[in-house]
């Protein structure tokens, strides 16, 4: 038994884990339910806390080099300590609310490449290894996010790439420490740009809508007029034109540089 124990801590015998979604498609500030299953191992085992998350991987520029870190952006603890008995199952059902700024992963059914959201779970387990589990979520966007995404697809421009970049837009709303980039591709109507990059920032109100020709990496150039951001409320969007609204900032801006 002595031995059985010895391996359990070493991750060998010992208790491992489960997460099983309700449903993996979400919206922001919705909600992911899901049930924690507990499987005991060959020995009793103490366990010391359980908790489930939401966990984005993210771009973190420092220096001269770029590499992608884990970030865990919120967390839930599910109960306290309890004796996890051997060849048990313990099943926790637990619901995750979705924070209003969790970036995009699917737009029209189609999954954004270089996005990686999931919940992830976490058994502490005493004088042991802890077991980790991470199954991934479909963030769909609100309405108000899908419109403004339309108006783009509507004037020609393309899906380029989308990725999550750690740091902070100024003059937004945004709490979490990362951002959302979508980068489009433009038509040939507007032959002298060469992308424009689309963040958002929402909260339960409305949303900021961050815009950029010809971005700097790592750089926000506010005030300039190749960037733009604007307010739009949740639920009085569908008052304006947005296809003409981007038209015109483009044009404006193209006209100017002399770009088309």
């Amino acid at each position: 038994m002595a031995f059985k124990k010895l391996l359990a801590s070493l991750g060998a015998g010992g208790a491992s884990v489960e997460t099983v979604l309700a449903e993996d498609n979400v919206v922001p500030g919705g909600v992911v339910q899901g049930e924690v299953r507990i499987q005991g191992g060959s020995v009793n085992q103490q366990i010391e806390g359980l908790s489930v998350g939401l966990q984005a991987k993210v771009e973190v520029e420092s220096g001269d080099q770029e590499y992608r870190q884990d970030i865990e952006f919120t967390k839930v603890r599910l109960g306290g300590a309890f004796e996890l008995r051997a060849n048990a199952v313990h099943a926790v059902p637990f619901t995750l609310d979705i924070p209003w700024e969790t970036p995009v992963t699917m737009i029209d059914g189609q999954t954004l490449r270089g996005m990686h959201i999931g919940v992830t779970t976490e058994l502490a387990i005493a004088r042991a290894v802890d077991s980790t589990d991470l199954d991934p979520i479909n963030v769909h966007p609100l309405p108000a996010q899908k419109a403004i995404l339309d108006a783009f697809i509507q004037l020609g421009f393309r899906f380029k790439n989308a990725d999550m970049e750690r740091g902070h837009i100024r003059g937004t709303r945004q709490k979490l420490p990362f951002y959302q980039e979508i980068e489009f591709f433009p038509p040939q109507q507007y032959r002298g740009l060469n992308q424009v990059e689309l963040s958002f920032v929402a909260d339960e109100h409305a949303m900021d809508v961050v815009l950029e020709m010809d971005k700097k990496p790592g750089l926000f150039s506010e005030g300039s007029d190749t960037y733009r951001a604007f307010q739009v409320g949740l639920h009085d969007y569908q008052g304006t034109d947005w296809a003409a609204y981007l038209h015109q900032w483009i044009a404006e801006v193209g006209s100017k540089r002399s770009w088309f």
